[in-house]
């Protein structure tokens, strides 16, 4: 954070699972009034049961389930307003929406993205995990495995020059989330690579709850919020 600004107020928000849709509202609700300035800007940090969801450069070749097999397996599948193609979200993972407002002063977009992908980055090496990037393909990553994946829609303020971001990271935690959600598909249109998670690297269990709880300050610090 530049030593020039003083920190906002964040509001931070666990939810231990919320249906996908329901959350989906939920984004639109609290950008609508943190543009209007009736909410302090918020970051969601919750898990949703077994979904997919297909971004705004979707291909729905990549979904390999038909209808029947995602009824039998439960996973329900929306197609939504944030970048990116498709992805899964369930148990075991911890999502972040951070709803904040980026003004079009030094705006910088891509920044933003790299921004979120290093709070990651510094709280995986945290447990000694050697996260990093691909350039060409947004998220976090060790070695060839997507840890998290990030797609965000930066939604135009009404009120201002800038904009509100919504949607956000899927951090996966449990081991086995590549067989279990993310065999259905291929994720996030790349065929290259895999997918991996906290407990596949370390062999440790980690709970969402505590996964938010720890990555609260790193993204504090990083994007210059205070406790709100």
């Amino acid at each position: 954070m530049d030593a020039n600004h003083e920190a906002r107020p964040l509001a931070a928000r666990y939810i231990d699972f919320i249906d996908y849709g329901e959350a989906w509202e939920l984004q639109k609700e609290f950008v609508g009034e943190i543009d209007r300035e009736e909410r302090v800007e918020t970051l969601l940090l919750l898990q949703h049961p077994p979904t997919y969801t297909l971004g705004t450069d979707r291909h729905p070749e990549h979904l390999l389930l038909d209808s029947e097999e995602l009824s039998a397996r439960g996973i329900s599948v929306y197609e939504i307003d944030r970048g990116g193609d498709i992805t899964y979200h369930g148990p075991g993972q911890l999502v972040g929406y951070p709803l904040i407002r980026l003004d079009a002063k030094g705006l910088d977009l891509h920044g933003f993205l790299r921004e979120l992908e290093q709070v990651l980055i510094d709280w995986l090496a945290g447990y000694g995990i050697e996260g990093g990037r691909k350039p060409e393909f947004t998220g976090v990553w060790v070695g060839d495995r997507k840890i998290a994946a990030i797609g965000i829609k930066f939604n135009r303020s009404r009120t201002r020059r800038g904009f509100v971001t919504s949607h956000g990271f899927a951090l996966n935690l449990k081991a086995g989330i590549g067989e279990e959600g993310f065999a259905g598909i291929v994720p996030c249109g790349i065929q290259q690579f895999g997918v991996t998670s906290f407990e596949d690297l370390t062999g440790q269990a980690m709970e969402p709850e505590r996964a938010a709880r720890e990555i609260l300050p790193h993204f504090m610090r990083r994007f210059g919020f205070r406790p709100g």
